[in-house]
């Protein structure tokens, strides 16, 4: 039979507390187990003693009769030194999905587009400034002056 040692969920809705039990794995969560062999409550702060009780002897029994440990009770049973586990590292997992990087690089060219046209838009402002059109008339005006 395999069995595994995981959390069995208990406590209302919004306040939950976990029972460590031995099961066997085709068992459904909160049904039928071989043994409980402690408890957690995520409710507790983290320093908390009470937070993780846990049978270390019966603990340290079923790890060694072929009990494979869930995630979390995995990590509870390390901090206890009942058996140790491998650290996780996952590099991709902050990495964004292939979709997202689309969406990222359509608003990367429709910003550089933005600024090209405001630029462009600028430079058109300025430009019909920069020509002399009021000097033309100026100078228009100082020539029939100096004829009449």
């Amino acid at each position: 039979m395999a069995t595994s040692i995981r959390l069995s969920r208990g406590g209302s809705k919004k306040r939950p507390y976990y029972r460590i039990v031995v099961a066997d794995s085709r068992a459904p969560r909160d049904g039928k187990f071989i043994e409980r062999i402690g408890s957690y409550n995520p409710v507790l702060p983290k320093g908390d003693e009470k937070r993780v009780v846990l049978d270390v002897e019966r603990a340290k029994h079923w790890v060694a009769a072929g009990a494979q440990p869930t995630d979390r009770v995995a990590r509870f049973l390390d901090a206890a030194g009942v058996k140790e586990r491998a650290a996780r590292n996952n590099p991709k997992k902050a990495e964004p999905g292939q979709k997202a990087k689309d969406r990222a690089e359509d608003r990367a060219t429709k910003a550089a587009e933005a600024e090209e046209a405001r630029k462009a838009a600028e430079e058109a402002a300025n430009a019909p400034a920069e020509t002399p059109a009021e000097e033309a008339p100026a100078e228009e005006v100082a020539a029939e002056q100096a004829e009449g």
